[in-house]
């Protein structure tokens, strides 16, 4: 037990410190890009599956109601939690078009888009990203191992250098905190914290 603990917390470590140092410039410009969409009085729009889906539900709320200080609620919405737009257009068309037709349909130009993948290849995260482009949309994706067919196609990737799942996840919640902790900040300086 001991020795699965240590490699544990050893891959999370690495995870984290292999993604700061090869993609510190990728955070510092998202966190503008969120700033900026959410100073234009746009919204950002986050979508991922299994964990990756937990991941967009959490960033979302900690934008709308806070993350560490007291401030005005932030425009975010996850595209993971309404059951039956999910349900409905995966049983009529395709569980690949899940996030493709909210985009469509809540998007606009001057939105961000982020989608969560930790392998990169999840084809309804691609079709979204796709599709947020077409509109208008800044896109941008957190990603994990080689970065998947998503490296190149939005544009920014955000990718954890580690081809150990657990590890990748634990480090885009990571940046999912530090971008929450960046925007509050620069938005509304460090208030009173929770």
């Amino acid at each position: 037990m001991d020795q699965l603990i240590e490699e544990s917390l050893k891959h999370s470590i690495a995870a984290k410190q292999a993604l700061v140092a090869t993609q510190m410039g990728g955070i510092k410009q998202l966190a503008q890009w969120m700033i900026d969409t959410i100073k234009r009085g746009n919204k950002l729009m986050i979508f991922g599956n299994g964990g990756s889906a937990a991941d967009a539900q959490h960033m979302a709320a900690e934008f709308v109601n806070r993350f560490m200080i007291d401030r005005p609620p932030l425009a975010a919405i996850a595209l993971t939690t309404d059951s039956s737009i999910l349900t409905s257009i995966g049983n009529d068309f395709s569980f690949d078009d899940i996030f493709l037709k909210q985009i469509q349909a809540l998007g606009k130009e001057g939105d961000l888009a982020l989608g969560i993948s930790t392998s990169g290849n999840s084809p309804n995260v691609i079709k979204a990203v796709e599709a947020a482009k077409v509109l208008g949309m800044q896109t941008a994706v957190l990603t994990g191992k080689d970065g998947g067919r998503l490296i190149g196609l939005a544009d920014l990737t955000i990718n954890v250098p580690s081809q150990v799942t657990p590890a990748i996840q634990e480090a885009h919640v990571w940046v999912e905190h530090i971008l929450c902790q960046i925007v509050d900040e620069a938005l509304y300086g460090r208030g009173v914290s929770a």
